[in-house]
């Protein structure tokens, strides 16, 4: 197997990445190497390396979106081949081991995170979707939190319900409304003017401008009468926060609220409860992970019931470009992700 590389993050706070050796990727049971083609940035990959704490051991590789080709599989792994176009979440913040982090030319992913792409679909395209989709299945579909029917690869049956999703036009938001919509809901959303058409065409029923001084009682007014089931916050900051606490209060309902960051002022009615996004492969929920990786992305990829949006910015080529790729992230992107040829 070819040698690896890596963009290093050499200590707390280190800046930039520093490009070095990597150990040899070797796939263990129920994992596969991927030869890297293209990666996705993501807030937390920023924020780890700006503020530290979350990190104890270094150096360490970050990164959660791969896309490229099988170059090996381990025992047991019965879906995949070498040389098969794939994307993968990788969560080497979960094992707490760098190889199995995005940020090199050969990660080792799981299985259970992966699944095949089509032709038509280029790696830049493709390594949008990995960790949003598990982040967004997390709190879509599992029991503790909204607990929504699985997602369907054909027609939905519709359920009559209604789920209202806060930052539809962010990565994690835009797949929720996809996978919401997937599950025969009705999708209420938030997004900026600009947005609203896009939104719309990854299947969001209503869309309400967040900047509207009016946008909580809009919203109350659209939903109330409506079987409610419950809300995903897809921006988790004090400025979507603030409006969802209004918002159950005006309605004076209590429902499941997912949200992608943690939320230190919990009340009776207004309880958002953290996502973990690779829960979808553990104990209880397997079947979640099962279902959404191992059957409903293939085939909805495949036929176009799922996008890859929103759509790659493309800022560099190369393991040397992902500090740069990184600090765009950092100042803030709209309707887009940010992504690295590799």
């Amino acid at each position: 197997m070819a040698e690896n590389q890596a963009a290093w993050l050499t200590e707390a706070e280190a800046y930039p990445f520093a490009v070095n050796d990597a150990p040899k990727p070797i796939p263990g049971p129920g994992e596969i190497v991927i030869k890297n083609a293209a990666v996705a940035i993501n807030p937390v990959d920023w924020k780890i390396q700006t503020h530290g704490g979350y990190l104890n051991t270094y150096p360490f590789i970050l990164g959660e979106d791969a896309a490229g080709v099988v170059e090996a599989v381990g025992s047991g792994v019965t879906r995949f081949i070498k040389g098969q176009r794939v994307i993968a979440h990788c969560h080497g913040l979960v094992t707490r081991n760098p190889a199995n982090s995005s940020f090199q030319l050969y990660p080792v992913v799981t299985e259970a995170l992966a699944a095949p792409i089509p032709d038509s679909l280029s790696f830049e395209q493709a390594v949008v979707l990995p960790l949003a989709i598990s982040t967004a299945s997390a709190g879509l579909f599992q029991k503790d939190y909204l607990n929504l029917p699985l997602p369907s690869s054909s027609k939905a049956e519709p359920t009559g319900q209604t789920i209202l999703i806060w930052g539809g036009a962010s990565s994690v938001g835009a797949t929720a409304i996809q996978l919401a919509a997937a599950s025969g809901l009705n999708v209420v959303t938030t997004a900026s003017e600009a947005n609203h058409e896009f939104v719309k065409s990854l299947g969001a029923d209503l869309v309400f401008d967040y900047r509207s001084p009016t946008v909580v009682q809009d919203i109350a007014n659209a939903i109330e009468g409506s079987e409610f089931v419950g809300i995903y916050d897809a921006i988790s900051e004090e400025n979507s926060f603030a409006p969802l606490a209004a918002l159950v209060e005006k309605l004076n309902i209590s429902v499941p609220v997912a949200s992608v960051l943690p939320y230190d002022k919990p009340t009776e009615t207004f309880a958002p409860k953290f996502v973990l996004a690779s829960s979808i492969i553990q104990e209880p929920n397997q079947h979640v992970g099962e279902w959404i990786w191992g059957k409903f992305v293939p085939e909805a990829l495949a036929n176009g019931k799922l996008q890859a949006k929103p759509d790659a910015l493309v800022v560099g080529t190369g393991l040397g470009d992902i500090q740069n790729a990184l600090d765009i992230q950092k100042k803030g992107v709209s309707a887009k992700k940010v992504v690295v040829s590799i």
